[in-house]
């Protein structure tokens, strides 16, 4: 069997990074999914369902997504919020073909002295048997793996920029 991050099929993984903020801080980042095409390299934008002050459980959207070569490959997932716990967790599930698919999951772990561990990850719950087929020449997990370091590592970006500009 292939070691977790060489894996052909979509299962789940993870990625931590350690950021130099608060939980609270990164959470309200995260959590304002409007904002993660700023982090996201594959979602493009998100758009609350209704009137959304602040995102809680079973909270919906629609996120806007481009891939492949020259991004050409657009599509939309709708979403619920799953967990949406300040400084600690976020997580939603987006659907695909109606059904639920993949929930992605953010954690924050303070270390102390400022130092927040954020993990992303993701798990597959379903997806229909064409997309299986796809996604192994497309090798879909790597690509997943490389956006979730990307997503963290711009987050990390714009949360030493807030720090920065706040001092």
């Amino acid at each position: 069997m292939a070691p977790k991050n060489q894996r052909w099929y979509l299962t789940a993984d993870s990625v931590s990074i350690e950021i130099a903020a608060d939980a609270d801080t990164l959470y309200s980042l995260v959590s304002d999914l409007p904002r993660m095409g700023e982090w996201s390299p594959e979602c493009v934008r998100v758009e609350w369902e209704g009137e959304v002050s602040a995102p809680g459980e079973g909270t919906t959207f629609v996120g806007f997504n481009e891939v492949g070569p020259g991004r050409r490959i657009r599509y939309q997932r709708h979403g619920t919020v799953l967990t949406a716990e300040p400084g600690r967790a976020f997580s939603f599930i987006t659907d695909e073909g109606g059904r639920p698919s993949t929930a992605w999951h953010y954690t924050f772990e303070p270390l102390g002295e400022g130092l927040t561990r954020v993990t992303e990850g993701y798990e597959v719950r379903w997806i229909p048997m064409w997309a299986r087929v796809i996604d192994v020449p497309l090798n879909r997990h790597k690509e997943l793996l490389e956006g979730m370091r990307t997503t963290l590592e711009r987050l990390k970006a714009a949360a030493d920029a807030s720090r920065l500009g706040a001092s």
